[in-house]
């Protein structure tokens, strides 16, 4: 696997912080999550790593963890500004510890500036991106896209790709550094193309009248008879003749004439077939009408089936839908971490502690002292 050898420490935050430790962990490092609570069930995206909860409040705590980050390539941690340093784990003494540490910081408004300090989630930091004022339809308020655009693409991701880079840069200067990721700055530059495409033609109008966010009627989702629905995407001149043959329109209809005319007809005539009809007729046409998959429907479609977009999670995860690992590499293919075996609390804690030179005697004695938590009380 291409990060295999990758040594990452993962403090437990919600939804960024996993998901950058998973993406990191699917590729092959070995994350190793420490949280404060032995049974987190918010963090579904923990599996394939490693888990160590620890009681912070003790300072013998915090020298586990520190002895953990000496031998370590990566810490991420999702805090706000100033609390890694109350617990004596600031990039300054870790650093100092293991000059080859990259040390990510997670947040949402970054180290510095006017909002650091403060709390805020997805919404927050997309409607400070500039971008969340795009989203939505003329008639509607700006709607985000659930929590994917600064939680996942924007934080997650983008700070990922950020570790990566400083490791890169390691290899030639054999120092660490930290990596300062503000889910706000992710969000914006993933909308890099929103904002530099500006003068194109696709935009010009108020929010929900361009092209690309719902006010083109060649560019939108239309329901079926049946009560589902297609995605039309047929932008170009050529998709959009083939849309009208498929439809039984006329071909040589306009495109970018009597839009509201033109989407009722849409509707209509949309509603005369059942979704599965639709792609019958659409199937072997270039017109960009694919079907609108429900997450009960995407692991059996045929293109997604011979992709493996999905893990076959009905041997490995019961009824949970997990996505494949992407992009595929031809060499060294990632793997889900979320279909390995489950280990027990104490058979990970032996194996994390082990590493830095504690023993099964010196766990227990840090169970006894509070410093280590654990569900159920180790054996001797």
């Amino acid at each position: 696997m291409a990060l295999k050898g990758l040594k990452v420490i993962e403090f437990v935050g919600l939804a960024p912080g996993p998901f950058c430790g998973m993406l990191l962990a699917d590729f092959g490092a070995t994350v190793t999550r420490i949280d404060m609570n032995p049974r987190n069930s918010l963090d579904v995206l923990q599996g394939g790593k490693r888990s160590l909860a620890l009681n912070l409040k003790q300072p013998k705590a915090i020298n586990v963890v520190r002895s953990l980050c000496r031998s370590s390539d990566v810490l991420i941690e999702p805090f706000r500004p100033g609390v890694m340093e109350k617990f004596g784990l600031g990039p300054t003494v870790l650093l100092s510890d293991n000059p080859r540490l990259v040390y990510a910081r997670l947040t949402g408004f970054g180290q510095t500036g006017t909002h650091a300090a403060r709390a805020g989630h997805d919404l927050n930091y997309v409607a400070l991106s500039g971008v969340l004022s795009m989203l939505g339809r003329k008639e509607n308020k700006p709607t985000a896209p659930i929590n994917l655009l600064a939680d996942f693409a924007g934080g997650g991701l983008m700070c990922a790709f950020g570790i990566l880079a400083a490791l890169v840069e390691r290899h030639h200067s054999g120092k660490g550094q930290i990596v300062d990721h503000a889910m706000v700055e992710g969000a914006a530059y993933v909308g890099s193309w929103l904002y530099r495409s500006q003068s194109l033609p696709v935009w010009g109008k108020a929010r929900g009248e361009n092209i690309l966010d719902g006010g083109a009627h060649f560019y939108d989702t239309y329901e079926t008879k049946d009560g589902k629905f297609v995605s039309v995407g047929a932008i170009e001149k050529k998709f959009y003749r083939l849309l009208l043959e498929g439809l039984g329109l006329d071909p040589d209809l306009p495109q970018f004439e009597e839009e509201e005319q033109r989407r009722q007809l849409f509707e209509t005539t949309f509603r005369t077939k059942t979704r599965d009809e639709w792609m019958e007729i659409f199937n072997g046409k270039d017109a960009c009408v694919f079907p609108v998959l429900t997450p009960d429907e995407v692991e059996t479609y045929k293109h997604n089936r011979e992709r493996n977009v999905f893990v076959d999670y009905r041997q490995s995860e019961g009824d949970v839908l997990v996505p494949t690992p992407a992009p595929k590499l031809s060499r060294t293919p990632a793997r889900s971490g979320a279909t390995a075996v489950e280990r027990g609390e104490l058979e990970m804690a032996e194996e994390i502690l082990g590493e830095i030179g504690i023993d099964r005697e010196e766990l227990v004695k840090l169970y006894e002292d509070d410093i280590l938590l654990l569900s159920k009380r180790p054996k001797m």
